[in-house]
């Protein structure tokens, strides 16, 4: 339950690395967006830090670092651009968005940078609302108000603190509102129209059980959504690569169109080669479509940059590089002993992030358990079934699998 809570929140939350939340908003179902291809209005732009070309072009090698993980290159650009406009958003929001990133890699588990990052959306609002008490119809303080709250709503959900969280979605909510009067702009104020416009139909298409709560929901059209999302990708300076991010994910875990997934994460992969996100869930796309050669080519870098300690690189990604390399070595060279191997450090990155439910663990037990009956060593089959046995849902085809053997060797 907690897992879904937490996903709607983070389904609806607006800008760069999250999306909207949605809630009752009757001036909300009056906006809609039918087009992708807009013209910025130059009177608009004028004096707008976000869309200003040279400060664009000054922090190209800055986001680039970030989303590469060069975190300390990028952080000393955007300390940069503080120093000269240390009243505006976006400096800051930049530096919160750089802590992001660092909890990442990690599915969000570590705490470690929680406190900084909220500090710096704390301070990104501050700056933000200064703008907007100036002028209300600025819209890209709105752009700003909308994305930290938004930021600061997901890190609450995934913290289990939700009344944080509702607040600070609610908030964002509003400002996204506001912020559409700029999506003639720019690609960089669409970004979250865009997963609304497809999660708004995938929800309830997938959660019926939300339909009653989500009655008050403008409509979506999941078609728009996916080519606004693409458009966005391809154009948007500081939601381009998010909106790829999340385009890799809605191909690859919603729409269940895997090659394409692949051509998008390639991109990401090949721009980003020290991301551990990207590098891991190309790996896995890899894998998946068959590309045996180039995913353990992956994978194998990725355990040599966990080895290096390099930033990033942690035990997620190393469960799996690990469960990757363990299937290639078992199916494709059938080096039972190197297969074995990286299935225990599959189980082993698995006990250190305590994701012991996560299909790559039972699957390693799984195969680990076929290997050993493969080699007649059945009290090791055993042992691995026991615990498949115990991990698995009575439903399942592992289960079945092992409870038929524990069955017929119960004198072990």
């Amino acid at each position: 339950m907690k897992n879904l809570i937490s996903a709607i929140f983070t389904l609806f939350f607006p800008l760069l690395a999250v999306a909207q939340q949605a809630t009752d908003s009757s001036a909300m179902r009056q906006v809609t967006m039918t087009e992708v291809e807009v013209l910025p209005t130059a009177a608009k732009v004028k004096g707008m830090l976000l869309l200003n070309k040279d400060v664009q072009y000054e922090l190209e090698g800055a986001v680039d670092n970030m989303y590469n993980f060069k975190y300390e290159r990028a952080e000393k650009q955007f300390k940069s651009i503080r120093r000269r406009y240390p009243e505006h958003p976006l400096p800051y929001f930049l530096m919160g968005l750089s802590q992001w990133w660092k909890i990442v890699p990690t599915n969000i588990q570590t705490l470690k940078y929680d406190d900084i990052f909220f500090a710096y959306m704390d301070t990104t609002i501050q700056k933000a609302e200064a703008m907007y008490e100036k002028d209300e119809s600025n819209v890209e303080a709105a752009f700003f108000l909308a994305a930290s709250y938004g930021f600061s709503a997901r890190l609450h959900s995934e913290r289990s603190n939700w009344r944080k969280a509702t607040v600070a979605s609610k908030r964002s909510l509003d400002f996204l509102e506001k912020a559409k009067a700029g999506n003639g702009l720019s690609p960089e104020f669409l970004f979250g129209e865009a997963l609304f416009n497809y999660y708004a139909v995938w929800i309830p298409e997938n959660y019926p059980m939300l339909r009653p709560v989500l009655v008050f929901f403008p409509n979506g059209d999941k078609r728009l959504g996916l080519k606004q999302l693409s458009y966005v990708s391809k154009t948007g300076f500081y939601t381009g690569t998010e909106s790829k991010l999340f385009l890799m994910k809605i191909l690859a875990n919603e729409e269940k169109k895997m090659q394409e997934a692949l051509e998008v994460s390639e991109d990401l992969a090949l721009k980003y080669p020290d991301n551990a996100y990207f590098q891991r869930f190309y790996a896995r796309l890899l894998f998946v479509n068959g590309h045996f050669t180039k995913a353990e080519r992956v994978s194998e870098e990725i355990l040599s940059k966990l080895e290096q300690k390099m930033p990033g690189y942690e035990s997620v990604s190393g469960r799996y590089a690990s469960y990757i390399l363990g299937y290639i070595n078992q199916h494709k060279y059938r080096d039972f002993e190197k297969a074995k191997s990286h299935y225990k450090n599959t189980i082993m990155f698995a006990e250190m992030t305590n994701e012991r439910d996560s299909g790559y663990f039972v699957n390693s037990y799984l195969n680990l358990a076929r290997i050993a009956k493969q080699q007649k060593d059945k009290v090791a089959a055993n042992n691995y079934y026991a615990v498949v046995l115990k991990a698995s849902d009575k439903k399942s085809a592992n289960f079945k699998e092992a409870r038929k053997f524990l069955k017929e060797n119960k004198k072990i």
